[in-house]
């Protein structure tokens, strides 16, 4: 894939007519991992992808400050997919019906997809953080404005309704 130079004047004291090769390798890098990780969260594909590259916008806009990419790239996606869910909870409880749900063609993935999708978001994204970022419950808390007990209390919450769900 191809990163094209942004054109936006505001983005322009971040341009200094060099390629940023650090940002690139970022994306090089990155863009898979974050994506499956925006998956996770939301459930479709498209929508992940579209996640993402918000995400991406956003760190490019603050380059210069970004101390840690990988890892404020990474709130940047769990920030943007819970703002996500935010809207999209509010067009089902205002809007006429409910959006449609890209499914996979690996019944296990689907089913993995449900039964994440049961799970109150912030369950789901401790779930999702620990076991597929494999993160620890401190960073876990960090990321969701929370203490690690908290995080500890989500997981197995979260743990117990998954076996439920998923009749293990």
């Amino acid at each position: 894939m191809v990163v094209e130079e942004p054109t936006d004047r505001a983005l322009a004291p971040y341009l200094d007519g060099t390629p940023s090769s650090s940002f690139e390798r970022l994306y090089a890098e990155s863009y898979a991992p974050m994506v499956r990780l925006a998956l996770l969260l939301t459930g479709s594909p498209t929508l992940a992808e579209e996640l993402v590259q918000d995400a991406y916008v956003r760190v490019f806009a603050r380059w210069a400050d970004v101390e840690v990419p990988t890892a404020y790239l990474r709130q940047a996606v769990v920030n943007a997919c819970h703002s996500h869910h935010r809207r999209r909870g509010r067009e089902l409880r205002h809007g006429p019906g409910a959006a449609a749900r890209a499914h996979s063609t690996d019944p296990e993935i689907d089913l993995t997809r449900a039964a994440l999708a049961c799970l109150p978001d912030r369950q789901r994204k401790a779930v999702v953080l620990r076991f597929y970022e494999d993160l620890p419950e401190a960073e876990i808390a960090e990321l969701l404005g929370c203490k690690p007990g908290t995080v500890k209390s989500l997981l197995s919450r979260a743990l117990f309704r998954l076996r439920k769900e998923l009749g293990t």
